[in-house]
């Protein structure tokens, strides 16, 4: 079984931003998050979940038929998590490449950084 930061960086990926299905995807940002996470990105900060759950619906919106997979493990030092991912259609080359980091305080992820390390392609 995954320790604590494993499981909630991997929530991040795949249960939140890697779930077509609102309802689902819903459920595992109260179970991830903080209420009043923090999400830092190149467009800017975002705060609180409802914030980080309209942005991931906008997200998901634009990405059809592309998904995310991990790139290795989580790294993790105490309560700091780092997961590499790429994102492409099923099967083929990525479109993006990045990672996302992760404090996490109480259990749930309180502040998120991703970063785009770039397109594979371009």
């Amino acid at each position: 079984m995954p320790d604590e930061v494993t499981a909630l960086m991997e929530a991040n990926l795949l249960a939140v931003f890697g779930e077509a299905d609102p309802t689902r995807r819903a459920q595992a940002i109260a179970e991830t998050y903080t209420d009043d996470v923090v999400w830092t990105d190149e467009e800017g900060v975002t705060v609180g979940r409802d914030a980080l759950a309209a942005k991931a619906q906008k997200l998901l919106d634009g990405m059809q038929g592309l998904v995310f997979s991990k790139v290795g493990q989580v790294q993790k030092a105490q309560n700091f998590g780092h997961l590499a991912w790429e994102l492409g259609p099923p099967g083929q080359d990525p479109v993006a490449t990045g990672f996302d980091a992760a404090v996490v305080t109480d259990g749930r992820i309180s502040a998120l950084y991703t970063v785009i390390t770039g397109p594979e392609n371009g």
